[in-house]
Order: C-alpha cells, then structure tokens, then sequence
C-alpha cells in the first residue's frame, strides 16, 4: 500500500516477435476501487498515452485511494509502426479481437493478456482513444446503455464525470463473453462499468486534448473517491444517440466538405470522392441530420473504411 511500480506484460513470442506492454501499478494507502485505464489501443492515437505517462509521474500513492492500473500503450505493434486502426504484425484491429485468444495472432494475444491481467482485476474501466491518423474529431464519450440499471447508471456517472461536452449513447447489446470485441464491452460483459473517450484529432499529440484527457482521468478519480476533491460536475452536455458510421464506397481520393463538429443536415454533403487522376466519382452524405463527430481529413479513402460519423441530437436521458 502506497507504492507504485512500473514494468511490462509480456506477450509470448508465436512464430513473431511477441510483444512487451508497458503497464503501472499505483496502489493507494486507502481503501477504495480499482479503475483500469487503457490507452493506446490504436497505436496512432496519441493524447491518452501522454496523459498516462503524466500521471504516473505526477501521482502520489499515498494521496490515492484504491488502485491504478494504467496499460500505457495497449498496442505496441501499431504505436511504434505508426499504423492507423490496425497491427503491421497482423493486420488486426485490437479493438476488435476481445477478449483475445492464448493461440492466436500477436494482436489477438496482446488482447488476451489484457483481458486476463488487467480487465479481470478492474471495478470500473476507461478505454482512452482519439482521432486516428486519419480522423478529424470533436472530442466525445462513448458511453455505453445496456439495460442493466446498476450498471448504466454507474457508466453514466463515468460519462459525466470525465467532463467531455458531447456524450454519444451507445445502446449496442453487451456482446457475449467469447465475442465482447471491444475494450468497454469486454469489461461490461463482466459487470464492469466502462467508457470510451475520445479527446484529440489527426494523431497529434497536442497539449490541449492532452488537458482534456488528464482533467478527465483526475475529475473520474474524484468522482470514485480516489481522490480528494469534488468533481466538477458538467451542465453543458451535447446528448447524441444513432451514430452512424459512413464507409467509403470506393477506393480513391477524399475531400471533406465539412469539419469535426458541424451540424449537417440529412443528405448534407460530408465530402467528394475523386479517382487518382482528380476526376469526380462520387459524393459522401449524411444519413440523417445531426452532429458531425469526426470526418476523415486526410486523402486516402479506402472502400469499406471509415469516412465520417454522425449522430442524431438526443433530449437529456433520464437518469
């Protein structure tokens, strides 16, 4: 109690080079939960690891009550590979090969370690993201609704208390326990609270969506008692439900039309596809009206990927 300690997961080497994912523990010298923060699950997704990495210097044990577990960069392959979305040792999104398999793929492997070592110990979670590479964002929460009373209202607590001003309701069914596919799910298959946040665009590592994810993780600890302090609660929210995410229908080149943010009505132009030579192939639009949650602003499109994601405007849930 009231120590801290820093070292690496190691992944067993399978016909590759394994993997070593760096992780800290920081144990209170109080009682109280023990919160699982993830960052670096996508690779190119830089503010949630520098957030980790300030906190693990910046934390005083003895001050903490409970227990950190901090995966400081969950997918080493793609951070150090500098890959949007997916793993150059396999080709595999980690964000969706929870809970992982001991005999897998290096990326199915990585998940299984986490899932095993790390999700299993947790009383709540938070899965760090940001715009990728390739994603021009407006900073949200995921915040999951399962039906499950308890449990929704205290993943809706985390969503509020990280501090973000848009929360996006995700009302996906909790997927079973051999298929959760992703990070939150795979803790909410186990009655785990969990989140989703997405501070920061386009792989940068830019003080102020760095901010927003270290206010986040300390304004969380505060509202679990881990820290002293009240939280500072957060009257402005932005409610968003159906989110919709827009793939390519082609492979080609992309101009967006709109930026991260912007209300857009239905059928609104989000962007043009071109062919290589600049000929115009075909124009991206919006499902319905809504909010622009990130858009991708960079050329590259690729038949299938991402483009953009929209969601509809909700009235305040109940509590």
């Amino acid at each position: 109690a009231g120590k801290s300690v820093s070292g690496y997961l190691l992944v067993p080497a399978l016909g590759d080079n394994g993997a070593r994912v760096p992780v800290s523990l920081v144990r209170g010298s109080g009682i109280g939960p023990v919160l699982v923060l993830v960052a670096g699950t996508h690779g190119y997704e830089y503010p949630g690891i520098s957030a980790l990495q300030r906190l693990r210097q910046s934390i005083d044990p003895r001050a903490l009550r409970g227990t950190l577990i901090l995966v400081h960069i969950a997918n080493p392959p793609s951070f150090y590979g500098r890959t949007i979305y997916t793993s150059p040792a396999d080709g595999k999104n980690l964000n969706r090969v929870f809970p992982g398999r001991p005999d897998g793929t290096l990326s199915e492997r990585i998940a299984y370690e986490i899932t095993t070592q790390v999700i299993a110990q947790a009383d709540f979670l938070v899965d760090l993201h940001a715009g990728d590479g390739n994603e021009a964002l407006r900073p949200y929460v995921y915040m999951p609704v399962t039906g499950d009373a308890q449990l929704d209202a205290a993943t809706r607590g985390m969503a509020l208390a990280f501090g973000l001003d848009h929360i996006v309701i995700d009302a996906a069914q909790i997927r079973p326990h051999e298929a959760t596919q992703f990070v939150d799910q795979t803790a909410l298959a186990r009655g785990v609270p969990a989140i989703t946040t997405e501070p920061g665009q386009l792989g940068q590592s830019d003080d102020r969506s760095i901010a927003l994810a270290e206010h986040g993780i300390h304004n969380l600890m505060r509202h679990l008692g881990m820290l002293e302090g009240t939280p500072e609660p957060n009257s402005s929210v932005v409610w968003l439900k159906d989110y919709q995410v827009i793939p390519s229908p082609v492979t080609g080149v992309f101009r967006a039309t709109v930026r991260d943010g912007y209300a857009i009505a239905e059928g609104g132009l989000l962007g043009e596809l071109y062919d290589p030579f600049g000929a115009r192939i075909g124009d991206v639009r919006a499902p319905f009206a809504g909010i622009v949650n990130y858009v991708v602003g960079t050329p590259p499109a690729v038949e299938g990927q991402p483009l953009a994601m929209v969601s509809r405007i909700s009235a305040l849930p109940a509590p």
